[in-house]
């Protein structure tokens, strides 16, 4: 079955590209460029369902990302 999860990317200060998801708890990795920062998320995101259990999926839905100065 396939599903449709929502990845933030960013890239930290060392130059590296890391992408979450935040309906999967702690399910996160990074990567130096896209292609292999997606392959890598595919794969975090399929161990994150096998150790925590496809139903404790929080349900989120992405309204928005907003940057902010204060």
């Amino acid at each position: 079955m396939s599903r449709e999860l929502t990845v933030v990317i960013e890239r930290d200060e060392d130059g590296y590209l890391v992408g979450s998801v935040p309906s999967l708890h702690g399910c996160h990795t990074q990567a130096r460029s896209m292609d292999e920062l997606l392959e890598r998320v595919k794969e975090a995101i399929q161990l994150c369902l096998d150790v925590a259990g496809e139903e404790k999926e929080e349900g989120l839905e992405l309204v928005g990302i907003q940057r902010v100065a204060v």
